[in-house]
C-alpha cells in the first residue's frame, strides 16, 4: 500500500508538467493576447499610432512589460521556477499576486460547493435506499419524476426561475436577488450575520446540487438493488436473518462502493461552482473568476486556477481509490 501510495505521488509530478505545457503553450499562441488588448485599448482611449516605428517600438515595450520578450522555452522554466516555489505571478488585470486573487474567492467556492456536496450525498443516499426498498410504488415514480425534471433543467436556468418567482420578481420576494451578504451585514449581530449568509446560500446551492441529485440518486437505487439480487443477499435470508440486517449491514456496505468514488471530489470542490450560476447570482467565486480572467486574457491568473484545479482533482482520485479499498477488501494495491 505504502509503495503504490508513494507510486501515485509521483505519478502527480510528470502529470501537472504535462498540463502545465500544454496550457502554457495555448496562452502564448492564441489570438487576441494581452499585448493586442493593451493596444486595443490605447487607440480606442485617443492615444493612435501614427507611424509604423511608434506601434513596433510599442509592442515591444508591452512584450518586455509581460516577459513575452525571450524565448518561450525561457518563459515556460522561468514562471515553472516560480511555481515551484510557491509565485504563481502577478495578474495582468489587477498587477495583484494571483494567490491572494484565488484566496479572496476560493472561501466562497468552497462554502457553496461542499455545502452542495454534502446536502447531495445527505439528500440522495437514504433517497436511493428508499427508492431501492420500494421499487416501482407510488413514491419510486413520484420521486424519479422529480429529480429527472430537475436533472433536465440546466442550473442558470432554474436560477433565472427562482429569482423571478422567488426573488422580488413578479411574484414572491422570498430570497435576495444577488450576491452572498446583504448591503447592512457589517452592521448586523454575529447571529444575524449567519442567517443572512444561508439566506443568501439557498438558492444557490439548490442550483449548483440539483443537477447531481438524479445521478447520486439512480446510481444509489440500481446499486443497492443489484446487491439484493444476488445469491449472499438470499443465502443469508434462508438462514434466517432479519431482513433489516442484511440490507443495512451487508447489501448496503457493498452497494457504497460505487458511490465512494465521488468522494475525491471533496478535493475538487474547492473549485466548484458553474460560470453561469455565478453569474446569475452575482457570486464572487472561482468560476467567475475563471471567465474574468479568460476574458481579459488574465494568463497568469488562468495557469495558476488550472494548475491549483489539476492538483487538487489528482489528490482527489487518489483518495477515492483509497476509499474503495477501505471499503471492500478485495480490492488490493500490491
Amino acid at each position: 500500500m505504502l509503495r503504490y501510495l508513494i507510486k501515485r505521488l509521483l505519478l502527480i509530478i510528470p502529470t501537472l508538467i504535462g498540463v502545465s505545457i500544454a496550457c502554457f503553450l495555448l496562452t502564448r499562441i492564441l489570438p487576441g493576447g494581452p499585448i493586442e488588448q493593451a493596444i486595443m485599448r490605447m487607440t480606442s482611449g485617443g492615444q493612435q499610432m501614427h507611424s509604423k516605428t511608434v506601434e513596433t517600438k510599442e509592442v515591444e515595450r508591452l512584450k518586455k512589460i509581460y516577459g513575452f520578450d525571450k524565448p518561450i522555452h525561457e518563459q515556460y522554466f522561468s514562471w515553472m521556477g516560480k511555481i515551484v516555489v510557491g509565485d504563481f505571478g502577478e495578474s495582468f488585470r489587477t498587477f495583484r499576486p494571483v494567490l491572494s486573487e484565488i484566496a479572496e474567492r476560493l472561501p466562497i467556492s468552497l462554502t457553496f460547493g461542499l455545502t452542495g456536496f454534502l446536502l447531495s450525498y445527505l439528500i440522495c443516499i437514504p433517497l436511493g435506499i428508499k427508492k431501492a426498498l420500494s421499487h416501482r410504488s407510488i413514491f419510486d415514480t413520484a420521486s424519479s419524476v422529480i429529480v429527472y425534471v430537475g436533472y433536465a433543467i440546466p442550473g442558470f436556468a432554474l436560477g433565472v426561475l427562482l429569482l423571478v418567482f422567488l426573488g422580488g420578481g413578479s411574484f414572491l420576494n422570498l430570497f435576495p436577488l444577488s450576491g452572498v451578504v446583504s448591503d447592512n451585514f457589517e452592521f448586523l449581530p454575529w447571529y444575524m450575520k449567519i442567517l443572512d449568509f444561508l439566506h443568501h446560500m439557498v438558492l444557490p446551492v439548490f442550483c449548483y446540487s440539483i443537477g447531481g441529485y438524479a445521478i447520486l440518486t439512480t446510481l444509489m437505487k440500481n446499486s443497492l438493488m443489484e446487491e439484493l439480487n444476488k445469491d449472499y443477499i438470499r443465502t443469508a435470508l434462508a438462514k434466517g436473518l432479519p431482513y433489516n440486517k442484511v440490507v443495512f449491514r451487508h447489501a448496503l456496505r457493498n452497494a457504497f462502493i460505487p458511490i465512494l468514488t465521488g468522494l475525491g471530489r471533496l478535493f475538487a470542490i474547492f473549485f466548484a461552482g458553474s460560470i453561469l450560476i455565478e453569474k446569475v447570482f452575482s457570486i464572487p467565486g472561482m468560476g467567475l473568476l475563471s471567465f474574468e480572467a479568460m476574458l481579459n486574457r488574465d494568463y497568469p491568473v488562468v495557469l495558476g486556477i488550472i494548475i491549483i484545479t489539476t492538483l487538487f482533482n489528482l489528490l482527489g482520485r487518489l483518495i477515492s481509490d483509497f476509499s474503495l479499498a477501505v471499503a471492500d477488501p478485495r480490492i488490493s494495491f500490491e
